[in-house]
């Protein structure tokens, strides 16, 4: 039995992971956290969430002594905070000896040139980065099971490079036109007004600057255009994408391409028939169709996840359950 602590519990992301752990007999949850000026500090998730009645554990303020609370009772710690947050509590909890599951960007990028571009800060421990393992759990197994840092890819990046990766070697240099859409749960539990669900009218942001734009060019070998888009709906990303493919390349060649998800239970792969997000939605799947035209050598590829599961706290428990062989 794993002992995991949950911090950042009161969020979306954490909740989910909260409700995910506890239904897996070989994981125990230690217990939940928030900041210690939370307005959440002390509540039962299940105040937060009703959904969640089962759950009867109080959400934590995140004090000194509840840290060193963790690295004494617990195996490993899920960071499900905001990507400053996450870069000083993930080396602080991996330099203790914990495993750490970051579902922040902080430790996305082995180079650490692009954390001040796309996040707005340096990073300060190259130390640990280096250690730092992409956790995109159907390409990653090896490497998650080694490191005890593993940084869980971004809900877009997921989308886009299980679409992506099995055909990188079949790619020109033309770069490929991801558009996506995403729920309003993307955007986090805090209120703003342009998130509000009533406020939500479909529409194009981060265009040709999203943080998720280099992620998934790093993690593919391969620069993209990625315009994500947000959806007036809660749950769910559909990411559809138009790639040229070499001269010559055949429907037979594509179909073999995919078959890398063969033995992957959690993907789902069509040839001419297309996904929604109802497929996905509360699942821990990845649902992808495509259609090849091989007159013009362009294929398009539509990949559907729910952003808060398999974009998130689903492929979190992959890690996990990879990372201890579970």
């Amino acid at each position: 039995m794993k002992s995991i602590a949950i911090i950042g519990a009161s969020g979306y992301t954490g909740a989910q992971m909260t409700a995910l752990i506890y239904e897996q007999p070989t994981l125990s949850i230690q217990g939940l956290y928030v900041s210690e000026n939370s307005l959440d500090k002390d509540k039962l998730l299940s105040e937060l969430y009703p959904n969640y009645s089962h759950i009867s554990l109080a959400l934590q303020p995140l004090s000194p002594h509840a840290k060193d609370t963790i690295v004494a009772e617990c195996d490993a710690v899920v960071l499900a905070t905001d990507h400053k947050v996450s870069l000083h509590l993930a080396a602080w909890f991996y330099q203790q000896g914990l495993v750490v599951f970051d579902l922040s960007g902080a430790y996305r990028f082995s180079d650490l040139a692009q954390y001040p571009k796309w996040y707005g800060f340096e990073h300060e421990y190259p130390q640990v980065l280096a250690q730092a393992v992409y956790g995109l759990a159907e390409w990653d197994q090896g490497q998650i099971e080694q490191t005890k840092m593993i940084a869980v890819p971004g809900c877009y990046p997921t989308a886009s490079l299980i679409a992506l990766k099995p055909l990188a070697p079949l790619m020109t240099q033309t770069l490929p036109v991801i558009n996506a859409v995403s729920g309003v749960t993307g955007a986090g539990r805090k209120v703003q007004l342009h998130t509000s669900f009533c406020e939500v009218s479909l529409m194009p942001y981060g265009v040709l600057g999203h943080r998720h734009q280099p992620e998934i060019a790093t993690h593919l070998g391969h620069e993209v255009i990625f315009t994500p888009h947000l959806g007036n709906f809660k749950r769910g990303i559909l990411a559809t994408i138009t790639v040229e493919l070499e001269a010559g390349t055949t429907t037979e060649d594509i179909e073999k391409a995919y078959g890398v998800y063969d033995n992957s239970p959690l993907v789902t792969v069509k040839h001419n028939q297309f996904p929604k997000l109802d497929d996905v939605v509360q699942t821990p799947n990845c649902h992808l169709g495509w259609k090849f035209d091989e007159q013009t050598h362009y294929l398009v590829v539509s990949s559907a996840i729910d952003n808060l599961m398999k974009g998130a706290a689903s492929q979190a428990l992959q890690c996990i359950k990879i990372h201890y062989k579970l």
